[in-house]
């Protein structure tokens, strides 16, 4: 669950517990909220204004102070005004290089406190811009490679998010992982009907509902187990009830089953991996390049007047089944 706690109407800080208190209970992460007030509606960091991008940098260097005094373990940038409404009057290099400074500034600043904390992006493609920058995981690490801060940053991957970027959760955490950037989960999830008409209109919300789709959270918790953990970073619901859901047990009955899911499917991704039938089946499947041929090509030495020769060699190729079929039985069976 977050927290949104107000410092004098400028911060908002999005914390993992209801109450902070000792020195033992510490925030997941913490956040700058830059995308409500009106100063906003052009941007923070890709604001045609140069006082907006100002006001941004302080806040986030207030933000980022403040998660270091609380022990935060990551710091998280969401830009969902990051983006633009038309390209017509919009400078997209401008503002995609003023972003990468924004971002390069945040993480010199990061060192400068002694913060240890992951900084973490976190993809969205729309709303409330009509695109966002970050639109997906892959998008944002080319971004990050483009301009050397591939190892500065690491994503936050949330699940509606992935589905309304036209994407499945795993692949979105699959890409990220693939990618060395997966670094905490919001394990949510969304409304298919709301992410069927988000692909029609090229328009779409969050619905942040809480994750109970056992057979998701199964394949969140593959990629997780793939990728030896997520600490320093974790999960955090960012959820809510329905708008129907009004008594107050609802609340814990909606964590609760959000809780159950995530262990179900930590078991399950466990049972899977033990078992290997589904790793085996992925196996054969690409035991062709498990070859001398394979491996030159895999190594970069296969090149296509090489390639050209093996095939008239060999002929017509004969393609096998991908089972398909298989997989998802193998798959199914572990729920």
């Amino acid at each position: 669950m977050k927290l949104e706690h107000s410092g004098r109407g400028r911060n908002i800080f999005r914390f993992n517990y209801l109450i902070l208190q000792g020195t033992k209970i510490h925030p997941l992460w913490g956040t700058a909220q830059l995308f409500v007030h009106p100063r906003f509606m052009h941007g923070a960091a890709t604001s045609s204004e140069l006082g907006v991008y100002a006001y941004s940098a302080a806040q986030v260097k207030k933000a980022m102070e403040v998660t270091h005094y609380l022990g935060g373990e990551n710091y998280v940038f969401w830009g969902g005004r990051e983006g633009y409404q038309t390209l017509l009057n919009t400078d997209m290099g401008r503002e995609l290089d003023h972003l990468a400074r924004f971002l390069e500034a945040a993480a010199t600043y990061k060192k400068k406190i002694g913060f240890n904390g992951i900084l973490l992006i976190e993809p969205k493609p729309q709303e409330p811009t009509k695109h966002q920058y970050d639109w997906d995981a892959a998008t944002t690490a080319n971004f990050l490679r483009k301009y050397g801060l591939i190892d500065e940053f690491k994503l936050n991957i949330e699940c509606n998010h992935a589905t309304l970027s036209g994407h499945s959760c795993h692949h979105e955490l699959e890409t990220a992982r693939l990618n060395g950037l997966l670094g905490n989960i919001d394990a949510n999830t969304g409304d298919p009907q709301v992410v069927l008409r988000a692909v029609d209109i090229t328009t779409g919300w969050d619905t942040d509902q809480f994750l109970t789709d056992v057979a998701e959270s199964t394949m969140v918790m593959l990629s997780v187990i793939r990728n030896g953990g997520l600490a320093p970073g974790g999960f955090n619901f960012d959820a809510k009830l329905r708008r129907e859901s009004t008594d107050v047990e609802d609340l814990f009955i909606a964590h609760i089953t959000g809780m159950d899911a995530l262990a179900r499917g930590l078991r399950n991704a466990a049972k899977l991996i033990e078992d290997g039938s589904l790793a085996e089946l992925v196996r054969k499947r690409y035991q062709s390049f498990d070859t001398e041929v394979g491996a030159k090509i895999e190594a970069g030495k296969a090149d296509f007047e090489y390639l050209e020769k093996k095939a008239m060699e060999w002929g017509e190729p004969k393609v096998p089944s991908a089972k398909q079929e298989l997989a998802e039985m193998i798959f199914q069976s572990a729920m």
